[in-house]
């Protein structure tokens, strides 16, 4: 069950490997969003503030923050709809490695 637990991130990492635009930051976001999405019941998309995940992430600046979930939608690590709006949260969907970066969880 633990290895189960850890596939998604093991992928996230397989993925990665010889991505040289991916930084710790983003590393840390997308631990800390898997952390997050567990927590939630591994739902996929979830909801997220910034408020919640940044501590979790070691990010205190929110450019930084707003910056690297950008990036890894665009680099096609997760999909992220900002909702800015301060009552909900923004979406992050999760993709599923072994399929293919453009189907979802």
């Amino acid at each position: 069950m633990a290895d189960e637990n850890l596939k998604p991130l093991t992928d996230f990492f397989s993925a990665i490997e010889k991505d040289f635009r991916i930084s710790s930051t983003h590393i840390a976001i997308y631990a800390a969003l898997l952390q997050f999405r567990s927590v939630k019941g591994f739902i996929n998309p979830v909801e997220v503030f910034r408020r919640e995940l940044a501590p979790a992430a070691k990010i205190s600046s929110a450019h930084t923050y707003h910056k690297c979930l950008h990036e890894l939608d665009e680099y096609g690590y997760l999909r992220y709809e900002p909702s800015f709006k301060k009552t909900r949260g923004s979406r992050i969907y999760f993709y599923d490695f072994e399929i293919s970066k453009t189907e979802l969880l």
